[in-house]
């Protein structure tokens, strides 16, 4: 009788296990499949290339009227005049007119538009941005694009979020009109594709990389955090300050290793051994020993591996019972 009740108390555990085993797997994959929508929700940036470096890169010539300021390299590509040159001066970078970096970096300008052109849209957005605050993601307009006022990009926090504005035609901003980063949004992150031609106003205050299929102009006054590359067109510049945009390294915590120090630093808890035989719980014994000094810890592991011995066998007797 008692073997039988035995028995059933057994199955019951090995039944009760098995569902909850199933549920923590179950969750699990729940879980990776969460975090795999995540990861493929992201928007990816498009890839540059050796285009990173430039500030104004145009394809049929730069125009340059006043002092300009360019912080990262000028280049023009099939079209190599610059006109104006006198007036830029270089905080950073140099002038590469259309040398073998100029013409890789065009190479690489034409791919990086082609990914911008065929990210996935998460929102159309009207043709006027003013007053908007943006979360990251992909924003289209079929048609124009503009911005009379100031628009806001919200990066929620994440420094490393992107955001792609794809204008069919073309992008236009008024004076005066601002681009504002927030959330840590990055300028390196955010990226303008415009299907013809971008025309930044006077005194206008912008934000992130355009990337043309014509041209870029830029009217007296405005600044631009970010770059200006043209594919087949002119870039035309009137007393600017181009700023190249470059992310932030977000800092990693570096774990600290508390719980090694305090093991090395514990004092032994074993103090004696008893001496004599000492019971195994299964008729048998073990000689006892005593120990001092530096054998208090191998004496105590002993005490430990004979008190396991018994429990196991205890543990067999009351199975076969």
């Amino acid at each position: 009788m008692t073997l039988f009740t035995s028995s059933r108390g057994a199955s019951r555990t090995r039944a009760a296990a098995a569902p909850a085993a199933t549920l923590v797997a179950m969750t699990s994959v729940g879980l990776l499949i969460a975090l795999a929508g995540s990861a493929q929700a992201a928007t990816p940036a498009p890839p540059l290339g050796t285009a990173d470096s430039f500030a104004v890169l145009a394809g049929a010539g730069v125009t340059n009227t006043g002092p300009t300021t360019l912080s990262g390299d000028l280049g023009s590509y099939p079209t190599l005049t610059i006109t104006g040159d006198a007036s830029i001066v270089f905080a950073s970078g140099v002038n590469h007119a259309g040398d073998a970096v100029t013409q890789g970096a065009q190479t690489d300008l034409t791919t990086a538009y082609d990914a911008a052109a065929a990210a996935v849209s998460t929102s159309t957005i009207p043709a006027d941005l003013t007053g908007m605050t943006l979360t990251p993601g992909v924003y289209t307009s079929s048609s124009s694009m503009g911005l009379t006022g100031e628009v806001t990009l919200d990066a929620g926090g994440d420094p490393a979020a992107v955001f792609i504005f794809q204008a069919g035609s073309t992008l236009t901003t008024g004076p005066g009109s601002r681009v504002t980063l927030t959330g840590g949004a990055q300028a390196c992150n955010v990226f303008w594709q415009v299907g013809t031609s971008a025309t930044l106003d006077t005194s206008s205050v912008f934000r992130g990389t355009v990337l043309a299929m014509t041209s870029v102009t830029a009217n007296t006054g405005a600044t631009i955090e970010g770059r200006l590359l043209a594919r087949n067109g002119a870039v035309t510049l009137d007393t600017n300050t181009i700023t190249r945009p470059s992310c932030a390294t977000v800092p990693t915590a570096t774990p600290t290793a508390t719980a090694a120090v305090g093991a090395a630093t514990a004092a032994p808890q074993v103090t004696a051994v008893p001496s004599g035989p000492v019971s195994a719980g299964d008729g048998s014994s073990a000689a006892g020993t005593t120990t001092s000094g530096a054998g208090y810890l191998g004496a105590g592991a002993a005490a430990v591996a004979l008190a396991v011995t018994a429990f196991v066998v205890a543990r067999r007797r009351r199975v076969d019972i």
